[in-house]
């Protein structure tokens, strides 16, 4: 769905769209496996900015404000095996046009501006913006479970299902002087 300046001026839009399963690419790893309902509202800010020579421009900010829920599977970090999750989220964003702000040189910003997303000529996408949603609300890292003994490194068998009969590497000699060491230590509390 694009929305642009020209669909707000007379009334907010309201959003009420259904993203399917494979619409979106999120990253390699992250799969939606459920349709993701998106429902909010987009409507204009129009900020009026005096420019050299006392001239008056206009700048048409899009302010974006939905919500989304849906249902994911993460590869796990350790045995790659899909971990199914739930996500949902709020957002309220406010994109201001590209070319608004690129004067060029340095100038500063204030604080708010650092919240200030941009759109092109065309318009403002959802997709693009419920995609960077998704991704923000992922967990750094998923694990399928918290004892989750991960892949072999060398043939790659899901340790978790089954131990596979490959030899374990031998240590390196240089590591011997450290044998041991673990046991020596006196752990305080």
């Amino acid at each position: 769905m694009l929305i642009t300046p020209e669909l707000l001026f007379d009334e907010p839009l309201e959003i009420d769209e259904t993203i399917a399963p494979g619409a979106l690419e999120y990253s390699p790893d992250i799969r939606q496996v459920s349709p993701m309902p998106i429902k909010g509202e987009a409507d204009l800010l129009i900020e009026h900015r005096s420019e050299e020579r006392g001239k008056n421009s206009q700048v048409n900010d899009i302010r974006l404000r939905a919500s989304y829920q849906g249902e994911f599977e993460i590869l796990c970090a350790r045995c790659v095996e899909p971990v199914p999750q739930s996500l949902s989220g709020d957002f309220d964003l406010i994109f201001r046009p590209s070319e608004a702000d690129s004067e060029p040189g340095e100038h500063s910003i204030t604080p708010d501006e650092t919240e200030i997303g941009y759109y092109e000529e065309s318009g403002l996408l959802l997709e693009d913006v419920v995609r960077e949603q998704v991704l923000l609300s992922l967990p750094t890292r998923t694990l399928c479970k918290a004892d989750c003994k991960g892949l072999c490194p060398r043939c790659g068998q899901n340790q978790n299902l089954a131990i596979c009969s490959c030899e374990q590497t031998p240590s390196d000699p240089r590591w011997n002087a450290l044998a041991g060491l673990a046991d020596k230590i006196e752990v305080k509390h």
